[in-house]
């Protein structure tokens, strides 16, 4: 469970991608002679998404590799920034992030996975892992959750965040009402 005061106070939610938005595979094969990767992504966690938009929160996803799979799915989910970064340089970028858009570090939560998160979940203000995050990770966390990366563990936090800020009936109403509401998911 998230506390409802330090959800109250994020004004931001950054998520890793593989291994967070993804089950960590990656398809990778030739489709007429070129090489082509391929991601599997979560349904459950687009809705997600989506509910985050409805709530005003922006959502960030910051990769430790560039792959168009990832800038497709959010272009699709219109993800409102997409940092893709050598792993050592997610803190810079999440941080030059942060500063751009008037956020301080502990109004911030991070979702990651693997030892390359670890810099930015040590400084935001709710860290997260997801349940197969290596220890390191999950040493860290403020909460932890019960779906595995690329399994839902996404929309499990985006509930968990918006339950906690007390948004959650108000927005599933509004959603439900409003079906054009859930076009990209």
């Amino acid at each position: 469970m998230i506390d409802s005061g330090l959800a109250r106070r994020i004004r931001l939610l950054g998520l890793d991608v593989d291994g967070v938005l993804t089950d960590n595979g990656i398809y990778i094969g030739p489709i007429d002679g070129e090489a082509v990767e391929l991601k599997r992504f979560h349904v459950q966690d687009g809705l997600g998404h989506v509910l985050m938009r409805a709530a005003e929160l922006p959502v960030v996803w910051v990769s430790g590799r560039h792959s168009e799979a990832t800038s497709l799915r959010a272009r699709e989910l219109r993800v409102d920034e997409v940092l893709q970064v050598p792993g050592p340089q997610k803190v810079e970028a999440f941080g030059e992030l942060l500063e751009r858009r008037g956020i301080a570090w502990e109004d911030a939560a991070f979702v990651g996975d693997d030892l390359a998160d670890l810099q930015v979940l040590r400084r935001v203000g709710l860290p997260i892992a997801v349940a197969n995050a290596v220890p390191e990770v999950k040493a860290v966390a403020a909460y932890v959750t019960l779906a595995a990366g690329g399994q839902g563990a996404v929309r499990e936090v985006i509930e968990a965040l918006l339950k906690a800020r007390g948004h959650w009936p108000e927005l599933l109403e509004r959603f439900f009402s409003d079906p054009p509401a859930a076009r990209a998911v």
